[in-house]
């Protein structure tokens, strides 16, 4: 049988105290990635580096809890696969493009994930949203041009990678959406770990650089642990509080990067940051309330959903 699914239980503090700590890991993991390429490690094999190590911690600390059948058995295979090379699609992007732009820029970036996931939502999901979510949409992409700036000498190529990451991303939020509760953390860390794992063997081994400082063999240790505890510590946060709660917590993850891009890459935010980015939070979060209203409406009375 596949592996049993853990209630849910109301505990919102910790709940919010594994999201914040979780989106820390994930600024960590980007740092030792960027890290790493500066210093001549290949893109793709920091990415096999970031999925293997994850890997091998999910064998070696959930198997053994939920059992090495149990935890491979999925209720929803296809799914599991599809999300896993959609997470795998979105670390190669953001790595290669973390090789050339700041974290700032990134970052802000990949906030517009939650205005795709609202987008995407429609054709995927069947929702409905109406225009008051479509304008945020809009306004929160005029952010991102602010930060992007194309048609300027400001732009860089790499910035279009940073869309692509977040495409990636979007559809893996709305696929994990589609498994909660159908599979538990340990199944989906070991497809999203396992699958990336096995699909980035033939480019990793391709021109092998070991590292050749103490300063970079630490990133090259600690990125797959950082992976693992990352995911896993946001996986179960959302079993201790609802989504509506720890979503508005994502976006502490600016100030995790803008704290690195500055003390450890010496990249502090420009002024396209200070203008683009809170655009792109705040529509997200209009669109987080307003999603909570309709909810509320819904179950106090059915509505029109604009």
């Amino acid at each position: 049988m596949a592996a049993a699914v853990k209630p849910i239980e109301d505990r919102r503090l910790l709940g919010i105290g594994l999201v914040l700590f979780g989106y820390l890991t994930f600024a960590i993991i980007d740092s030792c990635a960027k890290w790493m390429m500066q210093r001549g490690i290949p893109p793709m094999e920091v990415v096999f580096i970031r999925y293997f190590g994850q890997f091998v911690l999910v064998l070696a600390l959930l198997a053994p809890q939920t059992g090495p059948v149990a935890m491979v058995r999925s209720r929803r295979i296809g799914l599991e696969i599809i999300r896993a090379l959609c997470l795998l699609g979105s670390t190669v992007a953001n790595f290669i493009a973390i090789t050339y732009i700041p974290l700032t820029v990134t970052g802000s970036i990949n906030f517009t994930a939650p205005l795709v996931v609202c987008a995407l939502s429609v054709p995927l999901l069947g929702e409905h949203v109406g225009w008051r979510r479509w304008l945020a949409i809009l306004v929160g992409f005029a952010g991102v041009l602010i930060i992007v700036r194309p048609g300027t000498a400001e732009f860089h190529p790499a910035m279009l990678l940073s869309v692509l990451c977040v495409l990636f991303t979007s559809t893996y939020f709305i696929l994990t959406r589609k498994l909660a509760g159908v599979d538990g953390s340990a199944t989906q860390q070991f497809y999203a770990a396992g699958v990336s794992t096995l699909c980035l063997v033939p480019f990793a081994f391709g021109g092998w650089v070991w590292p050749s400082s103490l300063e970079t063999w630490i990133p090259f240790i600690a990125i797959g642990t950082f992976a693992m505890i990352g995911h896993q510590a946001v996986t179960v946060a959302h079993r201790f509080a609802p989504a509506s709660v720890l979503a508005p917590f994502n976006y502490v993850l600016i100030v995790y990067l803008t704290a690195s891009s500055w003390l450890v890459f010496n990249q502090p935010p420009d002024a396209s940051i200070f203008i683009g980015a809170p655009i792109v939070i705040a529509s997200g979060l209009y669109i987080w309330m307003r999603e909570r209203q309709l909810a509320r409406s819904v179950v106090a009375k059915p509505v029109r959903q604009d």
